[in-house]
């Protein structure tokens, strides 16, 4: 069989013609004389809205359920998320998943130790459908809304990504810019923004919590990623709410959560306790200092390993 039978066409054509569709198209965009400010405040907007539907929904409630919402939470999240057209809630939080179970081990669906662009996009050109006898996520597929958006899933991209772009963008008489710079360029920058965590945030930046794996902390791309790039962090204590711990770390989606929780939009938000996170943090710190030959062997308080074990068990 050789190797262009097993493109992923859809996929391949789509993330290979659509850079190109947004660079053109938002060229003559603005050479045409057509720019306009109310078109990227629209764009802008639908960029933090898409992207916060990715990191707060498919990420951190489906992926890691690292809290609980009601049904009208989540079925906004699984819209905005779904504008991003980056895969069903379903298929996402799968390809996630075993990510974290097989992290640079074959089976990790975007390995970084197959090459930094195999990280970044290469990995969805391939067909990688389920394995014999593998099984969709059973709490994801109990879910009835989860369930209609994988059903329904391109005309929700088609509705939400692109039509509804360009029906705001008519009451300012510039529907084709609200088709192309807040529809079509706003999903590739989505894009990018997003494959950068499996590739730059597997390649640089700090192992603050643990080198046993090739996450890292790398803040640059947590500004642009809603707090996703404190990756070290997050592959340590994958069930926590935050990626960005501490107060001063720049992570809107923790704190998108955290307003949700305040207005009982959002329940059982889980976290680590500090105790559990320094140990690890000086643990490491102590690693590196020791030229990486050693660790605390009084690494975790009893609590601490149940804490850590119990949240792995979750992912």
């Amino acid at each position: 069989m050789n190797n262009s039978s097993r493109l992923n066409w859809p996929v391949f054509l789509f993330l290979t013609l659509s850079p190109l569709f947004a660079l053109s198209g938002s060229a003559w965009w603005v050479v045409s004389g057509r720019s306009n400010a109310e078109t990227l405040w629209l764009a802008a907007g639908m960029a933090i809205a898409t992207g916060l539907g990715i990191t707060g929904g498919y990420h951190r409630l489906f992926s890691h359920r690292s809290y609980q919402a009601p049904w009208p939470v989540r079925l906004v999240l699984l819209l905005l998320a779904g504008a991003s057209v980056e895969e069903s809630a379903l298929q996402w939080s799968h390809d996630h998943r075993k990510h974290h179970r097989y992290i640079d081990r074959e089976g990790d669906p975007y390995n970084i130790k197959k090459g930094f662009w195999h990280a970044h996009i290469l990995w969805m050109f391939r067909k990688e459908g389920k394995r014999e006898g593998e099984q969709w996520p059973s709490d994801l597929w109990q879910d009835p809304l989860v369930r209609f958006q994988h059903r329904f899933y391109v005309p929700i991209v088609a509705v939400v990504s692109f039509l509804l772009p360009l029906g705001i963008a008519c009451l300012w008489g510039d529907p084709w810019g609200g088709l192309i710079v807040a529809g079509v360029a706003r999903v590739v920058v989505n894009h990018h923004l997003t494959f950068a965590i499996n590739s730059v945030c597997h390649s640089l930046g700090k192992q603050t919590y643990s080198d046993r794996h090739s996450a890292r902390d790398h803040w640059l791309t947590a500004f642009f990623t809603y707090g996703e790039g404190y990756h070290n962090f997050h592959h340590e204590f994958p069930a926590d709410y935050r990626n960005g711990h501490r107060f001063y770390q720049w992570d809107p989606t923790k704190w998108l959560i955290y307003v949700l929780s305040r207005l009982r939009l959002a329940r059982n938000l889980r976290s680590f306790s500090w105790e559990v996170i320094d140990r690890k943090r000086i643990s490491m710190r102590d690693k590196l200092r020791a030229g990486g030959l050693s660790t605390d062997p009084q690494l975790y308080s009893p609590g601490g390993v149940a804490e850590w074990e119990a949240t792995q068990a979750t992912i």
